[in-house]
């Protein structure tokens, strides 16, 4: 099948035959990578059960364990670590109204977590019915419960890892305390939870030009940007508000 848009020169289609050929490519090692990620040997086994706070079914605080976390048939769990409190170096603005917003800026909540965590509460509900998902941020839940409210998260599984090693044990936390945004893979083995699979492309060496980019494949507004003649740019970041 031969594909032409209307009105775009021999030029412009012999370029993009070129592009297709690349994109035919990336699609091939990004599954190359997916099932090279699958055939992972057993990961370490988790410490220790995490004593998360989540809230309760009274809408008060609540203790729940990482085991806890693993629904009946569903042997895969995903933490996404919300930078909460934020990056201290960050001088983003904060929420423009709500109790949130009272925090002194190094105590709220990352921005580009936040747009993350925005575009994956829509996703949340499909997600759900293959695996486990959940977020947790290092700030009190009812510091993360709020923020949720407000910026109107309805499908997230919200929890608190303050009081756990949780953070510095999975590459979310520097050995300083500041907080890391990683994402985490675990899976039910038995009777034994293993850790299966980390971003730590997050710490790995960048060449000029680029960013980390460790959740990039599941992040729509970036990807989305990519699709542009503008790209990704250099002057713009999320923002809590705009």
């Amino acid at each position: 099948m031969a594909i032409m848009f209307p009105g775009e020169s021999a030029e412009y289609r012999a370029a993009r035959n070129r592009l297709l050929e690349q994109e035919i490519e990336l699609r091939r090692a990004t599954e190359a990578v997916a099932a090279a990620r699958r055939r992972l040997p057993p990961g370490g086994v988790v410490p220790q059960d995490y004593a998360f706070q989540a809230q309760g079914p009274g809408g008060g605080r609540a203790e729940v364990r990482l085991s806890e976390l693993f629904a009946p048939g569903k042997d895969s769990l995903v933490i996404y670590s919300m930078m909460f409190p934020r990056d201290p170096r960050d001088e983003r603005p904060g929420p423009a109204g709500g109790r949130t917003a009272l925090l002194p800026l190094a105590q709220g909540p990352c921005p580009s977590c936040t747009a993350l965590l925005d575009q994956l509460d829509g996703a949340a509900e499909h997600a759900s019915q293959r695996v486990n998902l959940a977020v947790a941020g290092k700030a009190p839940i009812e510091r993360i419960l709020t923020f949720a409210a407000e910026r109107g998260w309805r499908r997230l599984r919200l929890l608190s890892s303050a009081g756990t090693t949780y953070n510095r044990d999975y590459l979310a936390e520097t050995p300083d305390g500041e907080q890391q945004p990683m994402l985490n893979v675990f899976h039910r083995d038995g009777d034994a939870i293993r850790h299966f699979w980390g971003s730590e492309l997050f710490y790995a060496p960048v060449e000029p030009g680029q960013e980390t980019r460790h959740v990039g494949t599941i992040e729509p507004l970036w990807n989305l940007f990519d699709l542009t003649p503008e790209g990704r740019g250099t002057g713009w970041d999320e923002q809590l508000s705009y």
